[in-house]
């Protein structure tokens, strides 16, 4: 990894970003589990219940999760679908 943090640091700091917009997913239904990050700082996500299953989830993806990861952890330079 480029960064002297551990995995474990970046997957938890990754975590309370998605913490900070979890209420927005949950209010349509939905949410998202984190599931890795790569070596090459890629968050790799699963978008669970609605926005699994939503037209907008490529863009509640992009625009809100992303956006809420890369504000927090600036390191991480993506953030993918598992299920998309």
């Amino acid at each position: 990894m480029e960064t002297t943090l551990s995995k474990n640091d970046l997957l938890n700091r990754v975590e309370e970003a998605l913490n900070t917009i979890r209420p927005y997913l949950e209010a349509d239904g939905g949410n998202v589990k984190l599931l890795d990050i790569s070596d090459d700082m890629i968050v790799k996500l699963e978008m669970l219940g609605n926005c699994g299953s939503c037209p907008m989830s490529a863009m509640t993806l992009k625009a809100g999760v992303e956006e809420a990861i890369k504000k927090e952890v600036p390191e991480i330079r993506g953030v993918v679908a598992a299920n998309n």
